[in-house]
C-alpha cells in the first residue's frame, strides 16, 4: 500500500494554525513569523511534504474554468441554477464546464475525474441520486481545491453548500393541504439516504402535527425519483387501506407521474386527491390542472454555489459556509378544492 502524502491540512492541523497560514509559511510570506515559519517548514520537511502535482497545476494554469455537476440538463430547474453560476463565473472572468451524471453514482465519480483532467479550479456539484459514498470527493479535499455543493449536498461539516428551506417548505405544503380539507395527506419521498428526502420528510412531519394529524405509515411511499417509480408508489397509495385525499411529491417529476396514475384511474384532481409537487418546472403551469408547487430561487441557488466558490478560491482554507434559501408555494388549481 502507498504512503498517503501529507496535505496542508494535516500540517495546519498538527500545528493548529489555519491551512491558509501553513500555504503561507512554505512561500516565506511576510505576514507570517519567522518563529512560525521556521516551525511549519521543519514540520514539511520532517513530513517529507511535497505539492501535489494536481493541486500545483491547478494554481499555477489559473485555467478560469469551472467544472459543475449535476443530475440532468433537460429539467428547468438544473439549467436555471447553471445560468446562475455562469452568471457570477463571467464577473470572475471565469467559464464553467458542465457534466451530467444522469443520476448516476458511476457516471458522477467518471465526471469527477474527467473535470479535475481538464484542469478546472474545482467543482460545483449536485449529488446523484445513486450518491451514498464521497470517497471521490476526498481528493478535492485533500489538495485544497474548491468544492461546493448545492440542493443535494454532503460533508456539509467540511464543503460549503446551497439549498433550499426543504424542511419549512415540506410544513407548508402539508398545512396547505389541511387548510383546504384535506386529511389524508400521503407523501411520495426520494432516496432515504439523500438530505432533500430527508428534511422535506421532516418537515411532512411537522406539517402533519402542527395540523393536528397522526402519522401514518401507510400514506408514506419511496421511490427513485424516476417516473416509472413514481406511477408505481402512487398506484401503492391509491390501492392501500388509507386512500389518501392529498398527494405531495417531493419534486415535480414525481407529481406529475402521480397526476397521471390518478387520472388513468378516473378520479378528479383536487375533488378526489389533491396535488402539490416541489422545484415548480415550466410544465406545471401546463398540466390540467395545473400543479401547485414550491418554487425554488434556481438563478440565485446557482449565484450563491458560485459566490462560495470563489469565497474558498480567494480564502483558502475558510470554513465551510451553509447557506439556506427561501422558497415559495405557488398555488394552482391542482390543490385547492371547491367551496
Amino acid at each position: 500500500m502507498s504512503k498517503r502524502l501529507v496535505s496542508l491540512k494535516d500540517m495546519a492541523k498538527e500545528l493548529g494554525v489555519s491551512i491558509s497560514t501553513v500555504s503561507r509559511a512554505l512561500k516565506n510570506h511576510p505576514d507570517i513569523s519567522p518563529e512560525m515559519t521556521a516551525r511549519i517548514q521543519q514540520l514539511a520537511c520532517e513530513r517529507e511534504y511535497s505539492p501535489n502535482p494536481l493541486a500545483m497545476g491547478l494554481l499555477k494554469q489559473q485555467t478560469k474554468m469551472i467544472g459543475v455537476i449535476v443530475p440532468d440538463l433537460v429539467t428547468h430547474f438544473y439549467s436555471s441554477i447553471i445560468s446562475g453560476i455562469e452568471s457570477i463565473a463571467k464577473q470572475h472572468g471565469y467559464y464553467i464546464l458542465i457534466s451530467s451524471s444522469n443520476e448516476s453514482f458511476e457516471k458522477e465519480t467518471e465526471s469527477v475525474q474527467n473535470l479535475l483532467n481538464t484542469r478546472v479550479e474545482g467543482l460545483i456539484v449536485c449529488l446523484s441520486q445513486e450518491t451514498s459514498s464521497f470517497e471521490h470527493f476526498e481528493p478535492l479535499l485533500r489538495n485544497e481545491i474548491p468544492l461546493v455543493f448545492f440542493d443535494r449536498v454532503c460533508m456539509t461539516d467540511q464543503v460549503s453548500s446551497v439549498v433550499a428551506n426543504n424542511v419549512e417548505a415540506a410544513r407548508s405544503i402539508t398545512c396547505h393541504f389541511y387548510e383546504n380539507g384535506c386529511r389524508r395527506i400521503a407523501y411520495i419521498a426520494g432516496p432515504g439516504h439523500l438530505n432533500i428526502s430527508k428534511e422535506r420528510l421532516d418537515g411532512y412531519w411537522q406539517g402533519l402535527k402542527d395540523c393536528g394529524l397522526k402519522i401514518d405509515p401507510d400514506l408514506l411511499e419511496g421511490c427513485n425519483l424516476s417516473a416509472g417509480e413514481a406511477i408505481k408508489a402512487t398506484a401503492r397509495l391509491l390501492d392501500s387501506g388509507a386512500k389518501p385525499d392529498a398527494i405531495f411529491g417531493i419534486n415535480d417529476t414525481v407529481a406529475f407521474a402521480a397526476m397521471k396514475e390518478i387520472k388513468r384511474r378516473g378520479l378528479q384532481i383536487p375533488d378526489d386527491i389533491a396535488l402539490v409537487g416541489f422545484t415548480d418546472e415550466f410544465h406545471a403551469t401546463v398540466v390540467d390542472p395545473p400543479l401547485t408547487s414550491i418554487t425554488h430561487p434556481t438563478f440565485e441557488m446557482g449565484q450563491e454555489a458560485a459566490r462560495l466558490f470563489f469565497r474558498q478560491v480567494e480564502n483558502p482554507g475558510a470554513p465551510p459556509v451553509q447557506a439556506i434559501l427561501k422558497t415559495r408555494l405557488v398555488i394552482r388549481k391542482s390543490s385547492v378544492r371547491k367551496d
